[in-house]
């Protein structure tokens, strides 16, 4: 199986990942607590469009190694670049779902852009997830605080119920097959039971609203607007706004697993800005 070695944090860290295909690169990283296997739906519509994709797991997630504490987008980012570096990719477009989308800022503010030429945020945590003063459409701390207690007391039960939430999946509407639940549960549960907590510590903590100007490249925006985990005000609202060169589309009645239940229109979307 594929690997590349990342030295970030100053332990080598096996991360693994997928590549297929040809032409010019696409990097699709998975948001949490899934792992590359999220992007099922829309490997075959970019290689089918001509596309080179790579698909990688997190530190912690899926079939990469896990390390006990470090798991700030700084280390994210690193893991990133040692990607890119060890497949010598160039011009290369980043699509960053969830809390994918803040490696992708912070790689673009530590590295540049010179081996990038394109970025997507699809159901992005960016800027920030956090309610503040100054950003009042954010999630209220308490919330996120009953997260981490759920993480570190009964991380299984949590994760059983947290992906219903995240397809707006319900009783009246079933958004997704139940079979979709199960597997994204065997894959969360998987994971690193640190590092599930730690990275969620990342997507809720971190605030990338200083570090939008860093990103220059052209950049797409798709967000739900029935999103119930990273709400849109939030999140795309904002990064629109602060990214100067972006274009902005939203998915009506979309939940935040938009990738799975409006897989279709997210491949229109993506292929139309990659193929400009």
């Amino acid at each position: 199986m594929p690997h590349i070695e990342s030295n970030a944090g100053g332990k080598p860290v096996k991360i693994f990942y997928e590549d297929h295909g040809s032409g010019k690169p696409v990097i699709l990283i998975h948001g949490w607590p899934l792992s590359h296997r999220s992007w099922d739906g829309q490997l075959s519509a970019l290689i089918n469009a001509g596309y080179r994709v790579i698909a990688y797991d997190r530190r912690g997630f899926g079939q990469s190694e896990t390390e006990w504490d470090k798991y700030d987008y700084d280390i994210l980012a690193a893991d990133l670049h040692a990607l890119i570096e060890s497949l010598q990719l160039k011009q290369a477009a980043l699509v960053g779902f969830s809390m994918g989308g803040g490696e992708v800022v912070r790689y673009l503010t530590k590295y540049g852009s010179e081996n990038i030429n394109k970025v997507a945020l699809v159901a992005s945590i960016i800027p920030l997830v956090a309610q503040k003063e100054d950003n009042p459409d954010g999630v209220p701390q308490e919330e996120l605080d009953k997260i981490m207690q759920a993480l570190q007391s009964d991380r299984v039960g949590f994760l059983k119920d947290f992906h219903k939430n995240f397809y707006n999946y319900g009783l009246l509407k079933k958004s997704v097959s139940e079979a979709r639940l199960d597997a994204d549960f065997l894959i969360a549960a998987a994971a690193s039971e640190n590092a599930t907590l730690k990275a969620a510590e990342a997507w809720a903590a971190t605030d990338f609203r200083a570090e939008l100007k860093n990103v220059g490249v052209p950049t797409l925006i798709v967000h739900g607007d029935a999103d119930n985990i990273v709400p849109i005000q939030t999140s795309a609202e904002q990064a629109a706004k602060g990214i100067e060169n972006s274009e902005y589309h939203i998915i009506e009645e979309a939940p935040h697993g938009l990738n799975a239940t409006h897989g279709e229109e997210l491949n229109n979307l993506l292929l139309g800005f990659l193929n400009k």
